[in-house]
Order: C-alpha cells, then structure tokens, then sequence
C-alpha cells in the first residue's frame, strides 16, 4: 500500500491538507460520518475544538478496527455547521488533528451545514482510507 500525496507548486501551499492523494493498495475502507458521540451514544464537548476531538477520535477508531492507521487516510470530509467558527478555530483544530492523527494530510473538505443529524452535533467527519 502506498499513499502519494501530490502538492503542485503552482497551487497554494496546503496547509492542514493536501491538494491529492494517488492510492495504491488492496483495500478501501470508507468511514461513515462520525459526530461527537461517546459510546451511549450522546453529544459530548460544548465547543467546536472538543467535538472536533471526539469525532475525530470516533473516527479514527473505526480505522483502527479496520485494521488502519491515520497514515491510510486518503480523504476527509468536514461537515461543519458554522464554517466562519472552524476558520476561526483552525489552528487549534490543526493542534488536535496532528496530535491524534499525524502529519501525513489526506485529500480534504470542508462543507458547510446547516445542521447534522444531532441537533448539538456542530461537525462531522467521513473519510476513505486505503490499507495494504
């Protein structure tokens, strides 16, 4: 398995990202949407940084029990409720993600919403992961 992250120079720097992933390897894992639930199955976090924790962490659990690691992550999407705040919050957010995830940045997105399945649910994210 081998993930090529491609970052043209005549593009802007990617910051927190990548501009491409090219993904060779036998097995594609798609993660569904995770929020900030814990495991009764309640929002948890108040704001926007500790949500994005928790979903991220939910998420990168369900790797793992793929048999996948953060580094397999060839896409991500970010479903944010408030874009304007997750712009606000970027640094902090790029703190988490490199703490819990890494530097080897997938593809990503982010959408804005106007709400996700849970009420206090303020973002969400999905992703592709590409294993050996």
């Amino acid at each position: 398995m081998s993930l090529e992250r491609i970052n043209p120079a005549e593009l802007s720097p990617p910051t927190g990202f990548s501009h491409a992933v090219a993904a060779t390897g036998s097995r594609l894992v798609f993660l569904a949407g995770q929020t900030a639930l814990d495991g009764s199955g309640k929002v948890v976090g108040e704001t926007l940084p500790e949500q994005f924790e928790r979903a991220l962490a939910n998420l990168l659990t369900a790797l793992a029990e793929s048999g996948g690691a953060p580094a397999h992550l060839a896409r991500v999407t970010v479903y944010a409720v408030d874009v304007a705040a997750y712009r606000g919050c970027a640094g902090e957010l790029g703190r988490i993600w490199r703490r819990l995830a890494g530097r080897d940045y997938p593809a990503m997105a982010v959408i804005g919403v106007t709400r996700l399945w849970d009420d206090q649910a303020l973002i969400e994210l999905d992703g592709v992961a590409v294993l050996p």
